[in-house]
């Protein structure tokens, strides 16, 4: 049976997209977008301008482009701010970063040199690998949060913004660890005036956005609008949070493949990761307290998707190894080398061997538009707190507290499109034949 569609706000007017960090993966999602306008190229990689949905059976031959089934914000609508501790413009910072040639970034210069970072909030000891000027000042971190909280409005009015969205971009921070200051909105609050040291820049701009009525949307490692304390605030809000750290290189083969081999009852023994990378991203993490952070969210995909509490025979005790190295030469273009350790039939051994020679920030971009597109469709169709349906996107996926997150891509995937499916009162998929039952 058909349900009900859910009310949608429209997409009228102009869609502000306020981006944490201008670096690698930030310029080159603008300048994509910039350059999809200019038609001069196309969003691959891109769910919401490339992807189909099937409606109904497959012998109704419905599958429409997702962006003509839902009504999700125009790329002409969209205009971009950013906050960075460089003070580099978009055109500058792209240049530098080296991910797009030269002559692309020429092309797009009038609307990458348009875009000047807003001052960041920064503090050098959870990313001490990087050093900016562009930072702002204030007396505590309440400070902080309230000109944050001025700079969203600022933008909003000055760019005659209907709607925001913000998307954490920018480095990985050290790791840290639930506590008393993140429970509560009142311990969270005190923590900001007391300057608490649990307290880092990125949920400073999640406290902000929410306070703002702004979704937000964390595409790092840390620990940020997951606390308890910012879950409930954008609950009693009605605004809508999702993260963490986007899901790009090596582990995206991982929820490619992993799937695969529990779909088949194959069994593993290990599965040995490394990575190289040259990029601002690989220079902060050549710091251990912020590789840890990264190595966490990295290490928990296959214990989640492999269940070896529940398939003991083929899963328990195998051995799983991540390493990061930062090498200077190879900028944003990572290489992720995978040797993977499996068994079969009678217990026979065999090896997949995987060196994927990616380009980080190629692949993150189409997810930030994604992820700011969705969000604001989430806000608009009152999908408040955290959006699990938007898991594909993470590599440590945002869940309610007594929920473990959903890492197998495909999974996530069905789950997605069939959120979409009730939004707009169409029947879920569920592959089960219903032509039997007829």
């Amino acid at each position: 049976m058909v349900e009900k569609a859910v009310e949608i706000a429209p997409a009228d007017g102009k869609l502000g997209i306020l981006l944490v960090g201008l670096g690698a993966v930030s310029t080159t999602f603008v300048a994509g977008v910039e350059a999809i306008r200019k038609g001069t190229a196309q969003p691959i990689g891109s769910l919401t301008q490339m992807g189909t949905i099937r409606l109904g059976r497959r012998t109704d031959n419905r599958s429409p482009k997702i962006k003509d089934f839902i009504p999700l914000a125009d790329l002409n609508d969209v205009v971009f701010g950013a906050w960075d501790i460089f003070s580099d413009s978009a055109y500058e910072a792209a240049l530098h970063c080296g991910v797009l040639e030269k002559a692309h970034v020429e092309d797009l210069r009038e609307q990458l040199e348009s875009l000047k970072p807003m001052a960041a909030v920064f503090e050098h000891n959870y990313v001490k690998r990087l050093n900016g000027t562009n930072v702002k000042q204030g007396k505590n971190k309440m400070e902080l949060a309230e000109q944050l909280i001025a700079d969203i409005a600022r933008f909003k009015a000055e760019k005659g913004c209907d709607r925001l969205v913000i998307v954490w971009a920018a480095s990985t921070e050290i790791f840290l660890e639930q506590s008393a200051v993140h429970q509560t909105l009142e311990a969270f609050e005190k923590g900001l005036y007391d300057d608490d040291a649990a307290i880092a820049p990125s949920m400073i701009y999640a406290y902000a956005a929410l306070k703002s009525g702004v979704p937000f949307a964390n595409g790092a490692p840390n620990l940020s609008c997951d606390i308890p304390a910012l879950t409930k605030l954008a609950e009693d809000t009605g605004v809508p949070i999702c993260g963490k750290d986007f899901k790009t290189g090596q582990t995206l083969m991982k929820t490619i493949i992993a799937p695969g081999l529990k779909a088949r009852m194959l069994g593993l023994e290990g599965w040995y990761s490394t990575n190289i990378l040259g990029n601002r991203d690989g220079e902060v993490l050549d710091d251990p307290e912020n590789f840890k952070t990264k190595e966490e969210s990295k290490l928990s995909v296959l214990e989640h998707i492999l269940q070896p509490e529940v398939y003991p025979e083929l899963y328990k005790d195998f051995a799983h190894v991540v390493r990061i190295n930062y090498y200077p030469p190879r900028g944003d273009n990572k290489e992720g080398w995978d040797s993977i350790d499996i068994f079969g039939w009678l217990g026979y051994k065999m090896q997949i061997k995987i060196d994927f020679l990616c380009r980080d920030s190629i692949l993150a971009a189409p997810l930030v538009l994604d992820l700011a597109l969705f969000m604001d469709l989430a806000q608009r169709a009152g999908m408040k707190g955290i959006q699990e349906w938007l898991s594909f996107y993470f590599k440590a996926p945002q869940t309610a507290p007594e929920l473990y997150p959903e890492h197998d891509i495909f999974i996530q995937l069905m789950k997605l499109k069939n959120t979409l499916r009730h939004l707009q009162g169409e029947d879920l998929i569920t592959h089960l034949g219903l032509e039997y039952y007829d």
